[in-house]
């Protein structure tokens, strides 16, 4: 069941999500478990090609110990790549790319923390760490239990990160502003929805806000909007990049 959260800021401010429900993040993590199953396999492949070269069929070792410890060490790294492949995949997508796994981003969906920042290093561990855990219990039948009771669709990983997963589809209505759609801008290309409305509100209600709160402000939307920029203004504060940003969206803004 999809169902949304809302995030007060306190300054009468505040942002709702979407939250992911059950049968997309299932296609998701579908998705993400052929993606690993196909590395494993293709590593399994180049063992044996690298087993079957003449070279290495042709002098065989002798030492039976010797092979013993070439055998524990091939096992040892063998688990621990696939556990690289199995956990390591989704922190490194999670991380790197704003909560998208592969599977994540085909379906539309992200990670993100319960206050509404982007997912960090150390909370995407935390979730799919928990995951061997969920899975040592009873598989994904677990999560999806606990997923279908939480009020906001988490599972155990999620409670314990503190993270969430929400929609992330590509922003499709036009923009009050100039009327035009911002998919067609480059510099808008990876925003969401999401991204749109706290830009919006933040304008909107900025000369309302104390300096305190308009600069806490400033900080959580910037937080979520800058990995979408890359390196691009980077020499703006957070205040000053919004305001650039909404300047952007005007007819009388020069290009940038």
């Amino acid at each position: 069941m999809d169902r949304t959260f809302e995030i007060d800021t306190g300054e009468s401010v505040a942002f709702s999500f979407e939250l992911a429900g059950l049968g997309s993040r299932f296609l998701a993590i579908l998705i993400d478990m052929c993606i690993q199953i196909g590395l494993v396999i293709g590593l399994v492949l180049i063992l044996f090609a690298i087993a079957s070269l003449p070279n290495v069929k042709a002098h065989p070792p002798a030492n039976p110990h010797f092979v013993k410890i070439v055998v524990a060490v091939g096992l040892g790294l063998l688990i621990f790549v696939n556990f690289i492949i199995f956990v390591g995949y989704f922190i490194l997508f999670e991380w790197l790319g704003d909560g998208r796994t592969p599977g994540k981003r085909l379906v539309g969906i992200r990670v993100v923390r319960d206050a509404g920042f982007p997912v960090d290093f150390g909370a995407s561990t935390i979730r799919n760490l928990i995951r061997i855990v969920e899975i040592l219990l009873g598989g994904y039948l677990i999560s999806a239990l606990v997923i279908l009771i939480s009020p906001r669709n988490q599972r155990l990983g999620d409670f314990a990160a503190g993270t969430l997963v929400v929609r992330d589809q590509a922003y499709e209505t036009t923009f009050p502003i100039t009327g035009e759609s911002h998919t067609t801008d480059p510099l808008f290309h990876e925003f969401t929805s999401a991204d749109f409305t706290m830009l919006e509100s933040y304008l909107a209600r900025r000369a309302s806000l104390t300096t305190k709160a308009r600069r806490e402000l400033a900080a959580v939307i910037a937080a979520r909007i800058r990995p979408r920029l890359g390196v691009r203004f980077n020499d703006l504060n957070d205040e000053d990049l919004l305001i650039h940003l909404g300047a952007s969206t005007r007819p009388s803004s020069p290009p940038l």
